[in-house]
């Protein structure tokens, strides 16, 4: 089996796959904790493993991305310790085949570029994903493979917090889908402005993109709201959960035998 951990600044997405077929054996997340020690993780990830019956001598490898590098070296730390051996982390210079266009490829963030690997293999080109964590991020990839970049803006839960920091009258609330849309309560109408909102805005955004791309391109989505807000959205995006843990084995296939050359 290969473990495979997506950091990121709300959760650690933690997992296993098989090293063969790259199905997932379990999938869990963990909230990411900015005080932790690498002891403190490295009990989180053997509990998880403990309770899903698998043995750290069944995992032949591991591979890291990390999207907060205040957090990388106890979470690399923590697995290394388990796995009694070094793990691939995803930076530049890791083998990706994603044609990356931007301005500063070596900039682009480890979560967007696991992302392209595995929408490129799972849906092929052209594609939108939308990843829904912390921040929502928007990445192009046009119709000849090129990743041509995209959009970040504050994530659901970070806009309810940023409105009920700044007005003292609202709430704070669980973001979850509104009893209906034009709402008589308080707490009611910040959830239908967060969710359905956020689906609208989400929907305009893949409008323009087609409108500048001059065609239409499938669109998948991840991240810990997307079943929360795209299932509101008129645009059809198919929810793949799983998208980056999928990136992530892809990428350490491409990348164990010069890893373990070393």
């Amino acid at each position: 089996m290969i473990l495979a951990i997506d950091l990121g600044n709300t959760n650690v997405t933690f997992g296993c796959l098989d090293s063969n077929s790259g199905d997932i054996v379990f999938e869990e997340r963990i909230h990411t904790d900015f005080k932790a020690t690498s002891m403190e993780y490295a009990v989180h990830f053997k509990t998880i493993m403990d309770i899903r019956g698998v043995s750290p001598s069944d995992i032949s490898g591991g591979i890291l991305s990390s999207s907060v590098p205040p957090v990388t070296r106890q979470v690399r730390n923590a697995a290394e310790m388990i796995l009694k051996k070094p793990i691939i982390e995803v930076a530049p210079g890791i083998k990706t085949g994603v044609d990356i266009k931007i301005d500063d490829p070596a900039s682009l963030g480890p979560d967007l570029l696991v992302g392209a690997v595995a929408g490129l293999n799972e849906y092929g080109s052209p594609i939108i994903l939308v990843d829904m964590g912390t921040a929502t991020t928007i990445s192009v990839i046009d119709d000849q493979k090129r990743f041509m970049g995209g959009m970040i803006m504050p994530g659901v839960k970070v806009s309810v917090n940023g409105l009920t920091a700044n007005a003292a009258h609202l709430p704070d609330i669980a973001i979850e889908l509104p009893d209906k849309l034009i709402n008589g309560t308080t707490v009611g109408a910040m959830q239908s402005g967060s969710v359905y909102g956020h689906a609208a805005c989400i929907d305009g955004m893949i409008e323009r993109i087609w409108d500048d791309l001059g065609y239409k391109t499938a669109v998948v989505a991840t991240g810990g709201f997307a079943r929360t807000v795209i299932p509101n959205c008129k645009t059809d995006i198919i929810i793949d959960s799983e998208l980056l843990i999928k990136g992530l084995f892809i990428l350490y296939q491409k990348n164990m035998k010069d890893f373990q050359s070393k």
